[in-house]
């Protein structure tokens, strides 16, 4: 995995561990308020085949609003996206961004400690699958 998220692989199909993805954000506060099937897009759009692969756009809204009263151009990065993939094996890879990262390119120390709280929120989301 790549340093700005972090990632883990479970051994279940595609399809339960999107439903699981979706649980254990819900546990942290999380919604997904967004979700773009990229198999299918990728499809309809190119006529190509590609992976099961699905983007979860999470949102926990009081640490969203908090965000945006300390940046409001924040919303050009959110919100925070969760992805899930069948791998090869057939095993489900699930990775999130780490808001860490995302906001050490906003000049805002503000958005520093909500960063902290949203990404150990993510990071035990995907530990917890």
């Amino acid at each position: 995995m790549a340093d700005y998220g972090f990632s883990k692989t479970i051994a279940v199909p595609y399809e339960t561990a999107v439903e699981k993805v979706t649980a254990v954000l819900k546990e942290e506060g999380f919604g997904v308020l967004t979700t773009i099937d990229v198999k299918d897009t990728l499809k309809k759009r190119l006529g190509v085949d590609f992976r099961k692969y699905v983007i979860l756009g999470a949102c926990n809204p009081p640490l969203a609003y908090k965000t945006l009263q300390a940046e409001i151009e924040i919303g050009l990065l959110l919100p925070c996206n969760v992805i899930v993939y069948e791998n090869d094996e057939g095993k489900s890879v699930v990775s999130a961004i780490d808001p860490l990262m995302m906001v050490s390119i906003v000049e805002n120390s503000a958005l520093e400690e909500i960063a902290k709280e949203v990404s150990a929120k993510l990071r035990d989301a995907i530990e917890n699958l």
